[in-house]
């Protein structure tokens, strides 16, 4: 069993789990409840059980589980640091050749490795109550999106509507973190949550494309701002990016972070499908990190490759390792491709594992989806009531 705690209902979800269950194969061993291990700053292990009020003698088995297999597991749920030394972030960005020389200088990515951890973290599963706490988390983290070309004043305020009371028939059901819209559709957004809590989110800087003079991008993002939006999301310059000009990249994100103002937080999209390699998306998460993100972002949706739980993991390597070195945490944002319930729960896993309970929480992690949204309900529906709805009973965006 684990609890965790990161902040106000931050690891809600996660209290009185049943335990992160292994495939009944590979590193796990068959029939084992594995429980997470954590580290505390001084590296000693530690454990976290709930829910309170547990039976001392329940309570005395657990610890005598965590205290058999700590050590021999610890390895499996610890990664070795990726961060260069903190001194080396001293002057990184002063020319394009010392962020070049930083940025070429991280840790290689093992592609084998990197894939093959998060496979094996995918294997776990949660039961029962812990699932249903899990399906609240998630959808307390869904950017609630809409990003076509025919979107409506009505379409959105009925998606400000759904994010608002995701399930009009169980008030219980949590709101989404978000919802995410392009700048002229900010201000009915806005109208459409009000008084609620539910953040409105913007695409900017030329969306998906990036393709646009820098004027232009800055333009975008200030209207959306001075339109009500929260928070932007802007998309690099893979172009610049991939070409190495990477001060060029780094400057754009300072300048629209600076256009952000202090009312708005910003998500750096890379759009990783485009990037190529891992190496690639480690040097964009530190260079968005560097450039003062507040989040990084894997994807726009608009490509063939999305979110994976293998970019993913990658990227929230990088913010662990940045809040390291900085002491300043970074969200981060799948987006793209996530659908399913089973989906949310993997990465939810992932970011447990890799990140921290600290992560746990929808200031710090998000998922950038649509229909993700429907499926959590169903779910939810269904553990409630033991029968499966069926898509027919919510509502299609």
């Amino acid at each position: 069993m684990y609890r965790g705690a990161a902040g106000a209902g931050a690891c809600a979800a996660f209290e009185g789990f049943v335990g992160f269950e292994g495939s009944g194969a590979g590193d796990w061993g068959s029939g084992v409840v594995m429980l997470p291990i954590l580290h505390d700053g001084s590296g000693s292990a530690r454990a976290r059980w709930g829910p309170a009020g547990a039976a001392a003698g329940r309570a005395g088995r657990i610890r005598g589980l965590y205290s058999r297999y700590a050590r021999r597991y610890a390895r499996l749920v610890t990664m070795p640091t990726t961060a260069p030394p903190a001194h080396a972030l001293s002057g990184v960005t002063a020319s394009e050749s010392t962020l070049r020389r930083f940025l070429h200088g991280l840790p290689g990515v093992d592609a084998v490795g990197l894939e093959a951890r998060a496979a094996s973290l995918g294997t776990r599963s949660i039961k029962t109550t812990a699932k249903a706490y899990a399906i609240d988390l998630a959808i307390s983290m869904v950017d609630l999106t809409t990003l076509e070309g025919a979107d409506t004043p009505g379409k959105v305020r009925a998606l400000g509507a759904k994010a608002v009371h995701p399930d009009p028939t169980d008030r219980t059901t949590p709101a989404t973190a978000a919802v995410c819209v392009y700048p002229d559709m900010v201000a009915t957004a806005r109208e459409a949550v009000a008084g609620s809590g539910v953040k409105v989110a913007s695409v900017a800087t030329a969306f998906p494309a990036g393709r646009a003079p820098i004027s232009v991008k800055l333009a975008d993002v200030r209207e959306a701002v001075a339109a009500g939006a929260d928070e932007i999301d802007m998309v690099i310059d893979r172009g610049a990016f991939l070409a190495g000009n990477y001060l060029k990249v780094y400057e754009e994100i300072v300048a629209v972070k600076e256009a952000c103002g202090a009312s708005a937080r910003l998500k750096v999209i890379f759009e990783t499908g485009e990037l190529s390699t891992y190496d690639n998306i480690r040097r964009a998460s530190w260079l968005g990190m560097l450039a003062g993100a507040d989040f990084i972002k894997t994807s726009t949706g608009k490509v063939g490759v999305n979110a994976t739980p293998a970019n993913t993991l990658l990227m929230l390597e990088a913010v662990r390792d940045f809040r390291a070195q900085t002491g300043v945490q970074v969200g981060v944002k799948p987006a793209g491709g996530i659908r399913t319930t089973k989906d949310a729960v993997k990465f939810l896993v992932l970011v447990n594992e890799t990140a921290g309970e600290d992560w746990l929480d929808n200031h710090w992690f998000r998922f950038g989806a649509s229909s993700l949204l429907n499926d959590l309900l169903m779910q939810r529906q269904k553990l409630a009531t033991g029968r499966y709805s069926g898509p027919d009973y919510v509502t299609v965006d």
